[in-house]
């Protein structure tokens, strides 16, 4: 999964993603409400987890924004304000959960696990297609339940694949899924997918290609 933090504290962010991407997931850190409209104008995310006393503004203001132009991204609060009412305006501007500093890093991991289950409908934390499944929280896959040993990036674009199983997964998510912000070459994604076909040989999925549009993973058994 990708997640974008939005925290100040420099001791915080950094546990935050210590924490968070050894479960799999790919982690965009920014410290102000700035950057964080230019992240989410440009970029996709799974999950958001926002601080609320930023340097130049309120975290609220941004959540107010991005549920008033109909993102549903899930939105995980974290702030030092523990008042019933700050809780309250988050929960009635559009969070989906919300945890008091300091909290404890078991509570979060969960509380994220929770939240990444619901927005994608599972009853449990692992992603299925056919044969294949990939569970988040471990990062691992497995192909009829035997595990499939991937390198990295390709954990990360075959979860960014499941995520939008049946659907096209537009191109420039999958490079922010596995390069974050950094440059990427013309062909740096095809590398990987490539790699990826050749390692789903004989599993019954292939990954089409949609010119100009991204990738799809199928099930050709379904």
């Amino acid at each position: 999964m990708r997640l974008l933090v939005i925290e100040d504290d420099p001791l915080i962010a950094r546990s935050l993603e210590h924490a968070l991407a050894p479960l799999g997931n790919t982690i965009d850190v920014f410290a102000t409400c700035a950057e964080a409209r230019a992240a989410l104008r440009h970029d996709r995310f799974d999950l958001i987890l926002l601080d609320l006393g930023l340097p130049d503004g309120d975290g609220l203001e941004l959540l107010a924004e991005l549920r008033g132009r109909g993102d549903t991204t899930p939105v995980l609060i974290l702030t030092a304000r523990d008042a019933i009412d700050d809780r309250v305006s988050g929960l009635d501007l559009g969070a989906d959960d919300y945890l008091a500093k300091p909290f404890s890093l078991a509570e979060l991991e969960a509380r994220v696990r929770a939240l990444l289950r619901r927005s994608q409908q599972r009853s449990d934390n692992r992603l299925r297609l056919g044969r294949l499944a990939f569970d988040p929280e471990t990062g691992s896959a497995s192909l009829d339940e035997a595990p499939l040993e991937l390198p990295r990036r390709e954990l990360l674009l075959l979860e960014g694949l499941l995520l939008h199983a049946g659907s096209i997964t537009p191109r420039e998510i999958l490079e922010r899924r596995l390069f974050g912000f950094d440059e990427v070459g013309t062909n740096a994604l095809e590398v990987y997918v490539s790699r990826l076909r050749k390692r789903l040989k004989d599993s019954g999925l292939r990954i089409r290609t949609f010119r100009g549009l991204g990738y799809r993973l199928e099930d050709d058994a379904g």
